[in-house]
């Protein structure tokens, strides 16, 4: 069973790591792939404003999420006072065993925690794997977020009240 920890530091090169193999399958998806995946990079930078929960298996970060609080800075086409799940990844080769939904469940955790109303995310229909579970897990979509380099984003919402 994977173990969730918060983010270190020295967790960043290997959590990029995992983000650009998770996303590597829907290169075919976005008309600027080198921009695309630099911007996946700056994922440990999401630490500054969030909460980087990071999973890990037989000693291996095999995925992470940045849970964004209630109160902290996020794109204008999300509530201010909802917090926010971003960049939720998975290594590809530890797929299947639960880890991006235990990941998400951490974040409902500290969205609760922070007695928030609702949380949110945005994703897109490409990713076929987490789109279904975030539906399973009762988010709802609630209204477009811009393209992203070519690739339609909505946003989600999961009220918690």
């Amino acid at each position: 069973m994977p173990m969730l920890r918060d983010y270190r530091e020295e967790d960043a090169d290997a959590i990029v790591r995992v983000a650009q193999a998770a996303f590597a399958e829907f290169e075919p998806h976005f008309s600027d792939w080198p921009l695309f995946t630099a911007n996946v990079a700056k994922m440990p930078q999401l630490a500054r404003t969030g909460e980087i929960i990071v999973a890990e298996d037989d000693g291996e970060i095999a995925g992470a999420v940045a849970y964004i609080g209630p109160r902290a800075p996020k794109p204008a086409f999300f509530d201010p006072a909802w917090p926010v799940i971003r960049m939720l990844v998975v290594d590809p080769g530890a797929r299947g065993k639960g880890i991006g939904r235990q990941l998400t469940e951490e974040c409902l955790r500290r969205a609760e925690r922070d007695q928030a109303q609702a949380i949110a995310l945005h994703t897109t229909t490409i990713m076929t794997v987490a789109l279904p579970m975030y539906l399973r897990m009762g988010f709802v979509r609630s209204g477009e977020a811009p393209d992203i380099l070519g690739v339609p984003y909505a946003v989600y919402v999961k009220s918690l009240a």
